[in-house]
């Protein structure tokens, strides 16, 4: 039996790429079980940018969850996990946690997270920012979630946008204590620099 959980939400906004790639990535670790929701906007999000099947996005995950399903394990502080990402974070969403709407199972998971002081990441994509946007992810930060917009991290010299995805998202796993192996560590500016000695 898995002897770690985490959550993983997907929600409607741009990006269904983070939440999918999150999801192989996460499959690779051996003694981690993964338990997924995605929203209804989701769906119609992986349609219009993907063309992953819906069944093969569930087969990534040990347990998935309806996004009504408020009575699911995941919705209880009793349900022990590491935490949750939430890849992409729509403002929607990202409205909902700030303000303890916890009217669908990724709200209300994202809330238990909150009140059990576990790990809650959010990978809130819009742009630009309305002010009631950034006073969102203000109000969520001070409850305790790190807000993480999927940036490129151009120092890593990214060679392609899974190269930017999967360096995206190995940071958001550092925050778990979670290595896959994907991020580009920075060691300094000298022995970057030796990396293209043409520079």
């Amino acid at each position: 039996m898995k002897q770690r959980r985490i959550v993983v939400g997907i929600s409607g906004a741009s990006g269904f790429v983070y939440g999918h790639r999150l999801l192989e990535l996460l499959r690779g670790i051996d003694d981690l079980e993964v338990h997924l929701v995605v929203s209804r906007a989701a769906k119609l999000t992986m349609a219009c940018e993907s063309d992953v099947k819906l069944a093969d996005l569930h087969a990534l995950a040990h347990q998935v969850h309806a996004n009504d399903d408020v009575g699911a394990c995941i919705a209880s502080g009793s349900y022990r996990t590491l935490g949750m990402v939430i890849a992409p974070c729509s403002m929607k969403t990202l409205a909902e946690i700030a303000t303890g709407n916890a009217a669908t199972l990724i709200s209300r998971a994202a809330d238990v997270m909150l009140k059990e002081r576990k790990r809650l990441v959010l990978l809130a994509r819009e742009t630009p920012l309305s002010l009631v946007h950034l006073r969102n992810m203000v109000a969520v930060t001070e409850m305790g979630a790190i807000v993480a917009p999927p940036v490129p991290a151009f120092y890593a010299r990214p060679a392609s946008l899974a190269e930017m995805v999967d360096h995206t998202l190995g940071r958001v796993l550092d925050l778990f204590d979670l290595d896959t192996g994907t991020v580009h560590r920075w060691r300094g500016v000298a022995a970057e620099r030796r990396r293209d000695p043409q520079d």
